[in-house]
């Protein structure tokens, strides 16, 4: 069971996702609104992997992974976006982001994903 941090300022995706996550028998340890609650809550929880939705207010998904990674290396993250938002994705990944998921996305898809980044599969 891998401890979660989900970033998304839509509470419904927020609570999707804490669902599937739980369903997949990870836990979810916390949740942050932007890319800014994020970093605080990181540094506060140290989760073992991190869903990132791209497009937030403040501080987007994009510039919120640069300055993860640039304070925690090591971090996984996994970024959430929508399928009109491929450019994004592609900056995303190489700015270190481990995989992404495109919404509306399919459960299954969601834990594979997961588990292949935190090396469960």
């Amino acid at each position: 069971m891998a401890k979660v941090l989900i970033v998304d300022d839509s509470a419904i995706m927020r609570r999707n996702l804490a669902a599937i996550m739980g369903r997949g028998g990870h836990e979810v340890i916390g949740e942050a609104l932007n890319g800014m609650q994020a970093l605080a809550e990181y540094g506060n929880l140290h989760p073992d992997i991190v869903t990132m939705d791209i497009t937030m207010p403040l501080s987007d998904g994009i510039e919120a992974l640069g300055k993860l990674l640039g304070r925690y290396p090591d971090a996984r993250v996994v970024m959430i976006s929508a399928i009109n938002q491929k450019d994004r994705v592609f900056e995303a990944i190489k700015l270190g982001a481990k995989n992404y998921i495109i919404k509306p996305f399919e459960e299954d898809r969601v834990i594979n994903i997961i588990n292949q980044v935190l090396g469960l599969k």
